[in-house]
This record gives C-alpha cells, sequence and structure tokens, in this order.
C-alpha cells in the first residue's frame, strides 16, 4: 500500500511540493510550520536528505551551511512573532533528534503570557493536551503568522 500522507516522509514530501507546512526552501533545508502552534510561530528546519540523522553527519561546509540556515529561520520566527505578538520574549532553538530519525531543527518562540510554570522551562514539558488534539492543530487561523514568517526569511535571504 503506498502511503499518502505528508506526514510519514516530511522530507520526500517537501521535494515533491506535497507538503503543505513548507514555508521556504532554504540552502540545506526546508523551513516549516510546526504542526502543532500552543507557541504561535513554532517552526522546524528540516533537512532536506532524509539519511542525515545527525549535524555531525553532514560535512563541515554543508554543516555551516544548515547552521546558518537555523539561524535565518529562527530570526525570521523572532521578528514576525515580535511584530505580531507584543508579549513575545525569545527563541529557543533545539536540535535533539531523540524522535524522528532525520535531522531537524525546532524554533520555539516564547512569550510572557505563557504560564509561570512553564515560560523559563523546556517547551517539552507542556502537557499532553498541548500536544494532542485538534485545539493547537495547524491550520487557516495561522496564516498571517506563516506568511509574516515566510517574508521575513525573504528578507533574510
Amino acid at each position: 500500500m503506498i502511503d499518502t500522507d505528508w506526514r510519514n516522509d516530511r522530507i520526500g514530501s517537501a521535494h515533491r511540493g506535497e507538503n503543505p507546512t513548507v514555508m521556504r526552501r532554504l540552502d540545506q533545508g526546508f523551513a516549516v510550520i510546526g504542526d502543532r502552534q500552543f507557541l504561535p510561530g513554532y517552526s522546524v528546519l528540516l533537512t532536506d536528505d532524509p539519511s542525515v540523522t545527525r549535524l555531525s553527519d553532514l560535512p563541515r561546509p554543508r554543516r555551516t551551511a544548515y547552521l546558518a540556515d537555523m539561524e535565518r529561520l529562527a530570526e525570521a520566527v523572532e521578528l514576525a512573532c515580535r511584530r505580531l505578538d507584543p508579549a513575545f520574549r525569545r527563541v529557543n532553538i533545539e536540535i535533539l533528534g531523540n524522535t524522528d530519525p532525520y535531522l531537524h531543527a525546532h524554533v520555539w518562540p516564547r512569550y510572557d503570557w505563557e504560564s509561570a510554570d512553564l515560560v523559563r522551562l523546556p517547551v517539552w514539558l507542556y502537557g499532553e493536551e498541548y500536544w494532542r488534539g485538534t485545539e493547537h492543530e495547524l491550520g487557516a487561523r495561522h496564516e498571517g503568522l506563516r506568511t509574516a514568517i515566510g517574508e521575513e526569511l525573504d528578507r533574510l535571504a
């Protein structure tokens, strides 16, 4: 059976133009808006090669280019989120690789409106209700944010 769900092949579907979360193609990967938006602006830099499982798999020039793409995405998220929400606080960047087997970097905007018991902690400590269900799913209501991040990526190119 052929898998038609782009989530099961995020990188391949990005190459084929079938991944709806892709905002821009960058030098060493794809800037995508996150499936979950409980922190509006959450984005991910996917590698463009699914066989790359860690940063050290890349030859140094490609590694440096990937990190430059990551920095560009983080700055774009920061600029867009700061412009759209006065409670924007900062951006957290993480390369974890504990679940998905390909290189990717998480870019998490953080906000002053987050609860005091979470705002200073890693995003991964948010409760299950933030990660499941439909309340925080990426949807049409995020289109303005997605557009703003894409415009900042273009401007920073």
